[in-house]
């Protein structure tokens, strides 16, 4: 069995509506892209009990998790001492993850045409974003070298954390797909068939919904909307599951559809 893949989003401003999340579309963009899919997400906010929660909810199971959010080394953030705490093991400056920052700030110091001073304070404070629970591997970071790091919970789970700028969120998780994942890869193996339905009721359509389901290997959905500016009162409805199991499934769909009557519009392939 393949693992399914969760999403957690950490942040107050999220949840105070101060900006917009990119993340849950755009991971799912980079699953997709590669034949996999979101199975959950959630956001979080700040507060340290129930990021612990969370991350303790993930590691105990066997997901793929990528956590964005909340490992810097200022005061509002608390992802790494929350999955310290969720997996019952220590924080420590990793030696990989040393490097890397003292590779940064030497690289900063050479832009600025000054010496690196690693005593001065605030480098000194910046190895705080290296300290990662105890065991935690490296998520390389291509912006700017600060890495990540990725977790295995007692049951098979693997989380891996990364900021929260999608600049920096996005090629890491790419990388973790492209390199620890690639054999889950199931490039144009997945699809999603779909047909406009006009005028229609969910209701009136649900005991075909649940015939197709129990015959076919297939998720079948219902996307219903009112006010579409060129279909009006409308249903997508379709299904999405593996090429083959589409293709009947969706053939199935559209005999039943033609039977109750249905006003059908324009199909859709994803």
């Amino acid at each position: 069995m393949n693992p399914a893949f969760g999403l957690i989003i950490v942040g107050d401003e999220i949840l105070s509506g101060k900006r917009q999340d990119k993340h849950l579309p755009k991971v799912a963009e980079l699953l997709g892209a590669r034949g996999l899919s979101l199975t959950w997400a959630r956001v979080v906010g700040d507060d340290r009990p129930r990021i612990t929660a969370a991350l303790s909810e993930a590691l105990a199971g066997d997901d793929v998790v990528f956590c964005c959010g909340g490992i810097g080394a200022t005061p509002d953030d608390h992802t790494r001492q929350c999955a310290a705490a969720a997996l019952g093991v220590e924080l420590a400056l990793h030696p990989e993850a040393a490097r890397l920052i003292e590779e940064r700030m030497q690289d900063v110091a050479a832009e600025q045409g000054v010496p690196f001073d690693p005593g001065r304070a605030d480098n000194v404070h910046r190895y705080n974003m290296g300290v990662f629970p105890v065991g935690a591997t490296i998520v390389p970071n291509p912006y700017n070298k600060i890495p990540g790091f990725s977790c295995e919970g007692p049951g098979g789970a693997q989380v891996h954390f990364v900021p929260g700028f999608p600049v920096m969120a996005w090629p890491m998780i790419e990388w973790l797909l492209d390199s620890r994942y690639a054999h889950l890869h199931q490039a144009d193996a997945r699809q999603e068939r779909s047909v406009i339905v006009m005028g229609a009721m969910e209701a009136a359509l649900t005991p075909l919904m649940v015939r197709i389901e129990s015959v076919h290997a297939v998720k079948v959905f219902s996307l219903p909307s009112v006010d579409h500016p060129t279909y009006g009162r409308h249903i997508e409805l379709g299904v999405k599951g593996a090429v083959g199991a589409v293709e009947a499934a969706f053939r199935e769909l559209l005999a039943g559809l033609q039977a109750l009557n249905a006003e059908l519009g324009p199909e859709v392939v994803r």
